[in-house]
């Protein structure tokens, strides 16, 4: 017996949970299989009146009441676009725990939505161009910016950098061009490759006037990319600087349908042990 969990990293935000468990659903739906939606961290704070009167809840105890349950079998799949430290470092540790208990029951992680040793998958960069072209308006060349959070990780950084390119080959002569940014970054010149830093790109004479679209490499809304969040405050400051400036958002990656579809693929790949990102055998 097997339980499947779609698993973000979390947030004190009930709207992340509510389009955690609509993905989920959607890819249940697909599969024919139940997904479950948890968190990593943080969701289980939410009070349960603002999530639809249903606890949200993390994958270790969700994990340890399948495993209870019966379980033999955890499959986590990443709602993630890169190999986040919380899945190479935080979520194993955090299975091997349950493992103490339940020293049967094997995990599997699979690859995140990006999976850049894998195939050349365009369908994510076509999402955004998706999402870009719904804010076109006629006779405007805007700029565009995909912007994601930023990270200590390289590889997810990454990650970024080369969904912009493939942006900016898919919007060709639609757009003037494709940049990428970070909303934030950490101190030190260790963590230089994070920039651009949004702020400070849209400071620059190429982006600080007329009409700019920011990509929004984010999957569910919450503190930094929901209404009233750290972007739209980024931006805001902005316009009030540069009085020429404009900018859009996009819809964020984990509310456009198709998003699903690379879900399954992720989680076929791992079912089949043809692509994963991390095993966890069984301790007994």
């Amino acid at each position: 017996m097997r339980a499947i969990f779609l698993v973000d990293n979390g947030s004190l935000r009930p709207q992340a949970t509510l389009n955690l468990r609509r993905v989920a659903a959607s890819l249940s739906e697909q599969i024919g299989e139940t997904v479950q939606a948890a968190s990593l961290l943080h969701s289980n704070k939410i009070p349960v009146d603002e999530v639809d009167g249903i606890p949200a809840t993390t994958l270790g105890p969700a994990a340890e009441r399948s495993a209870e349950q019966g379980a033999t079998e955890i499959i986590v799949l990443p709602f993630f676009f890169g190999p986040s430290k919380a899945l190479t470092g935080y979520l194993p540790e955090r299975m091997a725990t349950m493992q103490e208990r339940f020293p049967h029951v094997k995990v599997c992680v699979a690859q995140p939505l990006v999976d850049e040793l894998g195939d050349n998958d365009l369908r994510l960069a076509h999402l955004l161009a998706d999402n870009v072209r719904e804010q076109l308006r006629p006779s405007a060349k805007p700029h565009v910016a995909l912007v994601d959070h930023g990270s200590p990780i390289p590889d997810v950084t990454a990650v970024r950098n080369r969904l912009a390119g493939q942006l900016s080959v898919l919007l060709a002569d639609d757009v003037a061009c494709v940049a990428a940014a970070s909303m934030e970054r950490r101190e030190g010149d260790e963590y230089r490759f994070n920039e651009p830093l949004l702020e400070n790109l849209l400071a620059l004479p190429e982006f600080n006037s007329g009409p700019v679209i920011l990509a929004m490499l984010f999957l569910s809304p919450g503190r930094h990319a929901g209404e009233g969040g750290d972007i739209a405050e980024i931006c805001a400051a902005a316009e009030q600087q540069h009085p020429g400036l404009s900018v859009t958002t996009t819809k964020l990656v984990g509310e456009h349908p198709d998003i699903v579809d690379i879900l399954a693929t992720r989680l076929r790949q791992a079912l089949d042990d043809e692509r994963f990102l991390l095993d966890i055998p069984a301790i007994a």
